[in-house]
């Protein structure tokens, strides 16, 4: 029946910033992205996606600039490719307080914040959004941020992982272990918020990060965050097999999407969990309208205004490849490369020249795109689905907010005719409305290892 068939997974994918993957955007009259800086930009959007029954807004980051294209940041500048970017983490309790369900996936880098202080930023979060925050575990990719907190240079790739290994043990003791359930009493006559008996320091010592101290927040409604990861190099698929409960995969087809799911899931098998304890997210970019004319209209007049040339800058600083160098058709050496591998193992495999890139860029970024009227393009989403062995889409803003209100208000309703989408929200922490195996992390996961001192 069709209310059995498996529901899509839906995240409005953005940044706190004007240009985010489509670059050059901000100049379509319909654009609002400039109004970044303004709260209620943020806060009509979380109720637009609440009305949509998304499942959550997934805000990126980035830490550095992108300076690769030409060697300089002129471009960078000129298009706004993710500069100026403002913190995501300071928009989520304006959001949550406008919304009842939405879900809330935040980026943060690793080298960002020592993990003592940055478990209680993130279980504040989760008390003040009762239980629906999310964590996008990354690693960094520009030197340029690590100079610009006073490193050397960028670590080696896979040391990056091992520096995140570290980082979220230390996380797991003090999210997980340090209080107990029932440690919070809350006494008034007998004077007693807490039972001492029940929390204990956490003691780290490990090859990047030392912790010695009690977790600062009392146990928030999910303990540890949901974990989003988006690393699809070996190394990468094998720190989200043991840690990641999301995981998002840029895939330009859904061939490509079919091999990285089974090879993630085949990972997180051998991880000694269950195949479907990972939701396989794509990043995709949807054009539509009442009907397939209009909505390939709104597509011309949305490739008018877009930069294929800033996209190009973008991917520069995710290869490590300044494409300013080379001619139309000139080969390129992509190489192994230490900032996004998967992005240079794939172009490398397809042979692309600067030539394909730029025709990929038509939409100023190189998400897959969708346009058509709403039945195809539900056709389309049903069709990554079952052949792409995925759970789900992160939704790109082409147009902000059009981009999302035109899914909300066209998409949404003809998913839901098929039992694609839900009716409604369901209660409780944004772990359970993902799983509905409750709000805590279950004990097949990696985190059983550090519940030492608690039973949970």
């Amino acid at each position: 029946m069709a209310q059995d068939r498996k529901h899509i997974i839906v995240n409005a994918f953005n940044m706190n910033c004007i240009g985010h993957i489509n670059h050059g955007l901000w100049t379509h009259p319909e654009d609002r992205s400039t109004d970044y800086t303004q709260l209620d930009h943020w806060t009509d959007l979380a109720r637009t996606l609440e009305r949509g029954l998304f499942d959550g807004i997934f805000l990126a980051d980035i830490l550095g600039t992108y300076g690769v294209y030409g060697g300089n940041v002129d471009l960078t500048l000129r298009e706004s490719i993710q500069l100026p970017v403002n913190d995501p983490l300071l928009l989520v309790t304006a959001m949550a307080s406008v919304t009842t369900h939405l879900g809330f996936g935040v980026t943060v880098n690793v080298n960002q914040e020592h993990p003592y202080t940055f478990a209680r930023r993130i279980s504040t979060l989760d008390h003040l959004t009762g239980g629906r925050i999310g964590w996008n575990i990354v690693t960094g990719y520009l030197d340029s941020a690590v100079r610009a907190v006073g490193g050397a240079g960028l670590a080696s790739h896979d040391q990056r992982y091992d520096q995140a290994d570290d980082y979220l043990e230390a996380l797991y003791k003090l999210w997980e272990d340090s209080w107990d359930d029932d440690a919070v009493i809350a006494d008034r006559a007998g004077r007693r918020y807490a039972d001492p008996a029940k929390v204990r320091p956490v003691l780290h010592e490990g090859p990047f990060y030392r912790v010695d101290g009690y977790h600062l927040s009392e146990p928030s409604p999910q303990r540890t965050p949901v974990l989003y990861q988006a690393g699809a190099s070996g190394r990468g698929q094998r720190f989200a097999a043991q840690h990641a409960e999301c995981v998002f995969i840029s895939a330009p087809d859904k061939a490509t999407a079919a091999r990285t799911a089974r090879t993630l899931r085949e990972a997180v098998v051998a991880a000694g969990r269950r195949p479907d304890d990972v939701k396989i997210l794509v990043g995709i970019n949807i054009v539509t309208d009442r009907n397939a004319r209009a909505a390939r209209e709104k597509l011309a007049g949305i490739q008018a205004h877009s930069n294929p040339e800033a996209g190009l800058a973008h991917y520069s600083a995710s290869t490590g490849i300044d494409f300013a160098r080379y001619g139309l058709d000139d080969p390129i050496p992509w190489g192994g490369g230490n900032a996004i591998q998967s992005a240079n193992k794939l172009a490398e495999s397809r042979g692309w020249t600067k030539r394909d890139l730029l025709q990929q860029l038509a939409l100023g970024g190189r998400y897959p795109l969708v346009v058509g009227d709403p039945a195809e393009v539900a056709d389309e989403l049903e069709s990554w689905l079952e052949e792409g062995g995925i759970d789900g889409f992160n939704l790109s803003r082409l147009i902000t907010p059009g981009s999302y209100e035109d899914f909300a208000d066209l998409v949404v309703p003809e998913l839901q005719t098929r039992g694609r989408y839900k009716t409604e929200y369901s209660p409780g922490t944004l772990r359970h409305k993902l799983f509905g195996e409750g709000d805590r992390l279950p004990a097949r996961h990696a985190v059983e290892g550090y519940r030492v001192n608690r039973t949970r």
